[in-house]
């Protein structure tokens, strides 16, 4: 099942044998007063019923025996024991306990009741006949109670309009108003209606009568969603509707499911699952609704119809309960809801759809356990389905949403800053199932200062306000900035020295703390040369990312020192996802004992390997996003291996295929001066930077790399400087070549070169003159005319 039930309490089971040792004890110690527990003779359990699972993650249950004496208990799902409403310990007196009482006349009240012990074992209410009390609400048509967190929310009408309310109560006796908003539900002639007061199967069955299905929900991240269904007329189709106020819209869902008869569409269930709203009919269908972010369709699953995966989910319906946790109406037993890792993987590896596999890897990402385990798996994914997703790129998919679900939900406002998905829109429809978005009133909040959910949520209500769109970080300034950094290399240019050690400071820290997570040594060879480039994009980003951070979030309450730290943790990851990625490619592909060479020809494996590279550089490039020190060295190797000349040649003119210093100097030393290699390593030379052939050029002794060296010397002395009006001073006599062409060059570049020495004594030229051009030139034409 996609959904994974793990049996929290069953009474029957936790409670009744434990009842009746006790019950038993009692009936055989010598009566010292009179008992406060139940005939254990008379008494056969039948008034044993749940009456509410509290805050404190305990189950209150009560019984009655013949002579109406009531017995309250809890149980405690954490300890798994039971325990009497108030143990016995003179070191802690009775507490001041709070009631609310709801009349059928529409209105709550809240009591104040103190206990006290007579006859040893009997508790007793003090002024039981005058207890003080607090009236509540008034005229309310629908309400839910929230063990977990003490709130109250409840509708009224208002003329026309059906408004929300929520009091939170606290624990010094106080309450307050919250928030309010009107929403379009109509509750017609529904009666009073109740949610979670209580877990009584007779109150079940009433709840299953109704012809409205409401429920309010909430997770610590500051979200609030209404789930809404009214049965309509149409049995072809259930339409329910999700109020998401914390985005300030809502959304109407309407799922094709075949002929239904009327009585199999009032069990409609809604769970709360944090970050998700599970809606399901068994058999029928099962939603899974990203409240997180339910912008994009995509990213929430419709399962419809006659779907065969229909059977991942629970059967019957659930009473959903705060803190994960849902009532089983049909067996009464209190279950814990997660979701089943195993079937979600299985799902996902399985389901040939793209919407589904972005709904299903979301919801693996937000809730998966052993992190590690998880990400290969998902990345054993990619690398099979790599080439048959076509509505998004599951590798910039992964990095994104795992960066997010990792950092983002810690830090009170992260999610809003940092992007969720690779995906800007989605206008592909999924079948079965249709969707109408309208625009809703934001909650009018109530009170002045806000504190742990309701903060959260007055600052999702404060972001779609005022600055939605322009939160979300993106790499638009750094993919500007690392352009311009890279054509000032190229040209010469550099900035303040203090601008770059900066830079290439964030990326030193990035690499160390990646280093530091780094337990076995790695099978690609990564980080083992400099890859200035790479440096400088990690660095930016990371002081791009942090101003951004500094500008958005409060550095008063979370600190500076947590931002930076966070940011680097955050790119570091994303560098250690990518060596994840190419560490599961070498396993997978069996080159583990691979060794860094240039000879000989790439086996299948390293053509496979070698093609994943490139999806991954496609990718990552595209998002501008920075890869491990040493991937293109690393990637040129394979190439060099695997592909035929003019396909590698093609791969470095279009700039895939980056030429790195290590890389050249590495190949020009393993190759030996076959016509073959001499081939390849001319074509590699000829297409070389100018800043790394000023430093190998010197390498390869060989006429060949004379002649470029040459080459490119007269190339840039010619382009650097204007020929000027020349005099025929020189000593010609110097010249012993009888080739007038070439005569003809000496004596320009003679002149050149003594006009910019006489310009600038100073500037070196890769200590290249005219003389080595002539040689080299020499050279060249005596193996070109084979003498």
């Amino acid at each position: 099942m996609l959904l994974q039930l793990s049996a929290a309490f069953d009474l029957q089971q936790d409670v009744v044998p434990w009842l009746a040792e006790r019950l038993s004890a009692e009936a055989a110690a010598p009566v010292t007063g009179q008992r406060a527990g139940l005939d254990p003779v008379e008494n056969n359990y039948e008034t044993l019923h749940v009456v509410n699972v509290e805050r404190n993650g305990k189950v209150i249950y009560s019984c009655k025996d013949s002579k109406r004496n009531v017995f309250f208990g809890l149980y405690d799902l954490q300890t798994k024991k039971n325990e009497f409403l108030y143990p016995i310990d003179e070191r802690n007196p009775f507490p001041e306990s709070h009631l609310l009482l709801i009349s059928e006349e529409k209105y709550i009240e809240q009591f104040h009741i103190q206990v006290f012990r007579e006859d040893e074992n009997r508790v007793l209410i003090r002024n039981s006949g005058h207890l003080p009390r607090d009236r509540v609400v008034e005229d309310f048509v629908w309400a839910q109670w929230d063990m977990s967190e003490q709130r109250l929310y409840y509708f009224v009408l208002k003329k026309s309009e059906s408004i929300l309310k929520c009091i939170q109560f606290y624990a010094d006796e106080n309450f307050n108003l919250i928030f309010e908003v009107p929403l379009e539900i109509s509750f017609g002639d529904t009666g009073l209606m109740l949610v979670n007061f209580g877990c009584e199967d007779s109150q079940n069955r009433e709840m299953l009568s109704k012809d409205l299905n409401l429920r309010v929900f909430t997770s610590h991240t500051g979200s609030l969603c209404v789930c809404y269904n009214k049965k309509s007329d149409a049995q072809e189709q259930v339409t329910y509707s999700v109020f998401y106020l914390h985005k300030g819209y809502s959304k109407t869902f309407a799922a094709e499911v075949g002929t239904l008869e009327y009585q199999s569409m009032k069990n409609i269930t809604f769970l709360n699952l944090d970050y998700y709203v599970a809606v399901y009919l068994p058999g029928r269908f099962f939603h899974l609704l990203n409240t997180q972010h339910p912008d994009l369709m995509c990213h929430s699953l419709f399962l419809t119809g006659e779907n065969e995966k229909m059977n991942l989910i629970p059967d019957g319906p659930l009473q959903s309960l705060s803190g994960a946790l849902a009532w089983d109406w049909c067996s009464g037993k209190l279950f814990r809801v997660n979701f089943n890792q195993t079937s979600l993987l299985h799902f996902l590896q399985n389901s040939p759809l793209d919407y589904e596999r972005l709904a299903v890897l979301h919801c693996v990402l937000a809730w998966g356990r052993n992190p590690k385990v998880l990400e290969v798996q998902i990345i054993q994914w990619i690398f099979e389905n790599m080439w048959t997703c076509h509505a998004f790129d599951p590798i910039q998919e992964f990095l994104i949403a795992s960066l997010y679900w990792k950092f983002c939900l810690d830090i009170s406002n992260m999610d809003k800053l940092l992007p969720h998905s690779s995906l800007r829109s989605w206008n592909t429809e999924i079948p079965g199932v249709t969707s109408v978005a309208e625009e809703i009133l934001l909650p009018l909040m109530k009170v002045q200062s806000f504190k742990g959910y309701w903060e959260k949520l007055n600052s999702n209500l404060e972001c779609v306000k005022y600055a939605k769109p322009h939160l979300q970080y993106n790499n638009i300034v750094v993919r500007r900035e690392w352009r311009n950094l890279i054509s000032e290399e190229k040209k010469g240019k550099r900035r303040s020295t203090m601008y770059f050690r900066n830079i290439l400071e964030n990326a030193v820290k990035v690499i160390s703390n990646l280093e530091a997570w780094t337990v076995e040594p790695r099978l690609a060879l990564l980080f083992q040369e400099e890859d200035n480039q790479q440096r400088l994009l990690m660095g930016l980003m990371v002081s791009e990312l942090k101003e951004h951070l500094l500008r958005n979030l409060p550095v008063q309450f979370i600190g500076k020192k947590k931002i930076e730290q966070l940011v680097l943790d955050y790119v570091s990851k994303m560098l250690d996802l990518l060596c994840q990625m190419l560490e599961t490619s070498w396993r997978k592909h069996n080159l583990h004992s691979w060794v860094f060479h240039f000879d000989g020809c790439g086996s299948a494996g390293e053509f496979a390997v070698f093609h994943t590279m490139t999806q991954i550089l496609d990718s990552v490039n595209r998002m501008c996003l920075p890869l491990p020190p040493g991937f293109h060295t690393l990637y040129m190797t394979l190439g060099v291996r695997c592909l035929p000349l003019h396909s590698l040649l093609r791969y470095i003119d279009d700039r895939v295929l980056l030429l790195t210093e290590k890389g050249v100097m590495k190949l020009l030393k393993d190759l030996d001066n076959t016509e073959k290699n001499e081939k390849l390593k001319f074509s590699i030379v000829a297409r070389l930077p100018p800043f790394i052939m000023q430093k190998i050029s010197q390498l390869w002794d060989h006429p060949v790399n004379s002649h470029i060296i040459s080459r490119n010397y007269v190339k840039r002395l010619l382009q650097k400087h204007k020929r000027q009006s020349r005099n025929s001073t020189m000593d010609k006599s110097s010249f012993l070549i009888e080739f007038l062409p070439l005569n003809y060059l000496i004596e320009v570049l003679t002149e050149l070169e003594t006009a910019r020495q006489a310009l600038n004594p100073f500037e070196g030229c890769d200590s290249v003159d005219t003389k080595f051009v002539e040689e080299a030139a020499l050279k060249q034409t005596t193996i070109l005319l084979n003498l």
